[in-house]
Formats: structure tokens, C-alpha cells, sequence
């Protein structure tokens, strides 16, 4: 990839942000069609995001993407903010646009895309989401207005009604919360169609966590776990063998990003050369 005076900068702020596959996934991008821009990662700490958000104007990067623990933290640093991410408080997308700065959620437009373009579609059906945050809440607010039934799970109950009342007064949708523990995660699986997991259970290097027991998985559940590394979690190998459908997280992770370069770039996302340079890097990281 050359880099000139003419090439337009894009990138991702976090902490910690070694890991992220997003320059990866967007470089691979910008390359397949032909865009003159480069993507790099910054390592962003939390008493310095505002100092970050001045740099983007300063140096006239085009667009970022935000990832954990600024996606709120960012806001007040940018001047218009999309309606489904301010009802949120979290955006992960931003982009420059005559000086300004746009911000918008694409968490849960990807997580959406991910299920139906892998067969599963969740209209009129019971989903049971495990988890609260930044993420969970993107896809909730996705899925509610789709949904038969929404049954939020997680550890603090608190949390859980917080959401299922935003979503409630919303949508009017039918959205119940639930503390986590063996008898809710038992009731709940039993009568949903859909689990998503958009917890940290599963994540490297717990690779052999799974939030819900191997017993209670079926054949005619769908499952999402949008846990990306290791690519197949245990609850993804798991629901695979008790012959469930399901979606990887990579999925989420390379829609959440195509719609993130649409953003930007207002050209179609090449979503298989995405898909391609992230699933090597990750089997590079596996066997490093």
C-alpha cells in the first residue's frame, strides 16, 4: 500500500488496542477498491480522548472508529451525533464532514446484517441476549423493534430493566429482563429461537467459559456469539454439536465494519476481502 501527500487517514481509538482487527479489515478494504487511504490504530487513554477528537480535526483524519472504553466517553467532543446513538450514549463511528464531526452506531446495524445474511432471521421470534453492554445494547435496540419477544439476561438486573424500559418506551416492544443464573438461563433458552451472547464469556484467553451449559442447546436454535477471538468460541462449538445454526462473530465484526466504510466512503463495502483478511489475521494471532 503507497502512502503519499494525497492519501486520506481513518482509524480506531481504544485502550488497549494492540488486538483490534480493524486496521486489518479496512487496509484490505481501501486496497480492493482502489481508495487512496491508509488505516491506523491509536492507543487512546480516557483523560486524553478530548485531546484525541481536537487531533482528528487538527490533522484531518477522515474518520474513526471508537472502540472500548470511549465509546461514550467521545460525545461531548462531537457535534452531531445520529439519533439511534444518542439514544444509545455510544458511538463508534465518526466521521469528518466539512470540519465536523459526525458520530454514529454501527454495532447494531451489523449484528442485524450478520444474522440475516447467515440464514437467520429474527422476525417474529423469541431472542434471548446475555449481557448490557455498549455492544448488547446496539443489538438490543436492533432487534426490538423485529422481535416476537426480547429476553434480556445478565449478571446485574438492574441493568437488564434499564434497557428493556428504554426499549419498552420506544418501541413498545415486548422486552423483559431477567438476572443472570442457571434457572433463568434454563426458563429462558428453552422458550427462545435466537440466543445471542454479547457477553465476554468466551473471550481470550477463557476459552473454555461458555455462558450457557452444552445440555440446553438444541437443534432448532439459532446462536450468535459475537466473541470474534478465538473465532469459534466453546458456546459456538458447542451449538454446532448439538446441531443449532450458528453465526460467528467475525459476522458482526465485518458487517458492524462495512457499514462503517459505507459511512465514510459511500461506496459498497467489498464484504468477502473484509472477511478474508480477518479470519487470516486471527489464524495468524492463533498460531503465534
Amino acid at each position: 500500500m503507497a502512502i503519499s501527500g494525497e492519501t486520506k487517514i481513518y482509524g480506531v481509538i481504544g485502550d488497549p488496542i494492540g488486538h483490534s482487527l480493524s486496521p486489518t479489515i479496512h487496509n484490505s478494504a481501501f486496497e480492493a477498491t482502489g481508495l487512496d487511504c491508509a488505516f491506523l490504530a491509536f492507543k487512546v487513554k480516557t483523560e486524553e480522548v478530548k485531546a484525541a477528537m481536537d487531533g482528528m480535526r487538527a490533522f484531518d483524519i477522515q474518520g474513526l472508529n471508537v472502540t472500548m472504553p470511549h465509546k461514550t466517553a467521545v460525545i461531548p467532543f462531537i457535534d452531531e451525533v445520529d439519533s439511534t446513538a444518542r439514544t444509545l450514549n455510544a458511538v463508534n463511528t465518526r466521521k469528518k464532514v466539512k470540519g465536523k464531526l459526525k458520530g454514529f452506531s454501527t454495532d447494531g446495524v451489523g449484528a442485524l446484517k450478520a444474522i440475516r445474511k447467515n440464514g437467520v432471521d429474527p422476525k417474529g421470534k423469541r431472542v434471548m441476549l446475555l449481557g448490557t453492554g455498549g455492544a448488547a445494547r446496539a443489538i438490543a435496540f436492533a432487534l426490538a423493534p423485529e422481535t416476537e419477544e426480547l429476553c434480556i439476561v445478565n449478571r446485574t438486573l438492574n441493568s437488564a430493566a434499564n434497557l428493556a424500559n428504554l426499549l419498552y418506551q420506544k418501541f413498545n416492544a415486548k422486552v423483559y429482563a431477567y438476572q443472570l443464573s442457571p434457572l433463568t438461563i434454563k426458563a429462558n433458552l428453552a422458550e427462545a429461537d435466537i440466543l445471542i451472547n454479547a457477553s465476554s464469556v468466551g473471550m481470550k484467553p477463557n476459552f473454555s467459559q461458555s455462558p450457557v451449559p452444552r445440555r440446553l442447546l438444541r437443534p432448532d436454535l439459532s446462536v450468535m456469539d459475537i466473541v470474534y477471538n478465538p473465532v469459534e468460541t466453546k458456546l459456538a462449538r458447542e451449538a454446532k454439536a448439538a446441531g443449532a445454526k450458528v453465526v460467528s462473530g467475525v459476522e458482526m465484526l465485518i458487517y458492524q465494519g462495512a457499514a462503517s466504510f459505507e459511512i465514510w466512503t459511500r461506496k459498497k463495502a467489498p464484504i468477502e476481502v473484509m472477511r478474508k483478511a480477518a479470519l487470516n489475521q486471527l489464524l495468524k494471532v492463533r498460531k503465534s
